[in-house]
C-alpha cells in the first residue's frame, strides 16, 4: 500500500535534481505519488503567489479541476496556505469550507511546502475512498514536501 519510504525519496531527489523544467518535475512528481499510493486519486501542486493572497494550480495528476485559483482562506488547500500547517480531512461531507472537487471525493490532505521559512506552495491529495489518510501519509507528504521545496 505505501512505497518504501527511503527507495521513494530517492526517487522524488532524481526527479528534483534531474534537467527538466521545473512544471515537468512537478508532474513527475505528481505522477509519482499517485501510482505509488493506491488512495491518492488527484495529486496536485499548488504554487503560492503570497503578494495576492492566492494559490495558483501547477501540474497535476487526476480528473480536471475548476480550481486553478484559491484564495487564502478558502477551502483546505486556502486553510493550509494561511495556517503553513498540514491538514487531513478524513470525510470532506463533515468539513466547512470545503471546495469539492466532484462527487467522488471523499477525503482530502494537503501539506505546505515551506522554501527559506516563507511559505511557497502545497501539495494537494483527493482521495475517494473514506478516511484513508493515516501518520505513513503524513510522514511520507511531509518528507516529500521538503524535497519539492528544493524547486522554489
Amino acid at each position: 500500500m505505501y512505497p518504501d519510504v527511503n527507495l521513494f525519496l530517492d526517487q522524488i531527489n532524481e526527479i528534483v535534481r534531474s534537467d527538466q523544467k521545473r512544471d515537468k518535475k512537478y508532474k513527475g512528481i505528481c505522477k509519482l505519488l499517485a501510482a505509488s499510493v493506491s488512495h491518492y486519486d488527484w495529486v496536485g501542486i499548488y504554487v503560492a503567489d503570497n503578494e495576492k493572497k492566492q494559490l495558483n494550480l501547477g501540474p497535476y495528476v487526476g480528473k480536471n479541476t475548476s480550481y486553478i485559483k484559491i484564495p487564502f482562506g478558502e477551502g483546505v488547500c486556502g486553510q493550509v496556505a494561511e495556517k503553513q500547517v498540514m491538514i487531513v480531512v478524513q470525510d470532506v461531507s463533515k468539513k466547512e469550507n470545503y471546495l469539492s472537487c466532484g462527487l467522488a471525493v471523499k477525503s482530502e490532505i494537503a501539506v505546505p511546502i515551506i522554501k527559506d521559512n516563507v511559505f511557497a506552495g502545497e501539495i494537494d491529495i483527493d482521495s475517494f475512498v473514506l478516511a484513508p489518510f493515516t501518520d505513513k501519509d503524513e510522514e511520507l507528504l511531509t518528507k516529500v514536501a521538503e524535497h519539492v521545496s528544493k524547486l522554489f
